[in-house]
């Protein structure tokens, strides 16, 4: 019976992580780049709008403001460079070091931010923004 059930089993099983980041959509209207699916992305992320937008602002070195669940950066920015600083962000601000799982949580304690990973325990200090 055995043989008969592993014979009935697909043969190349896909294993998808739950961990989903959805693709950033933009629109270049003028010399604004308008982030319209930002309120989703820090949703999945499970992160401050204020921290995640100061972290692209930064890091794209350009001003921008956040209206509702848009961003708008003061600039044209390229689509593979706002994904490629998004996958920095979650590499370093998300992922737990030790485990490599996304379950975490940042926590400020006096002047220094934790990172505290919420299936594994550890705690391990971030940089500030």
């Amino acid at each position: 019976m055995l043989k008969k059930v592993i014979e009935k089993l697909p043969k190349r099983v896909e294993s998808s992580g739950r961990f989903k980041l959805p693709q950033p959509v933009c629109e270049v209207s003028g010399s604004k780049t308008i982030f319209k699916n930002f309120g989703d992305m820090v949703l999945v992320l499970r992160r401050d709008q204020r921290h995640f937008s100061k972290y692209l602002f930064k890091e794209l070195a350009t001003p921008g403001n956040v209206q509702g669940q848009t961003l708008i950066f003061q600039g044209r920015i390229q689509l593979s460079m706002l994904n490629k600083k998004i996958e920095d962000y979650v590499k370093e601000f998300v992922y737990c070091k030790e485990c490599g799982e996304p379950d975490t949580k940042l926590a400020k304690e006096d002047r220094i931010t934790f990172m505290r990973c919420e299936a594994c325990g550890s705690r391990k200090p971030v940089r500030n923004i």
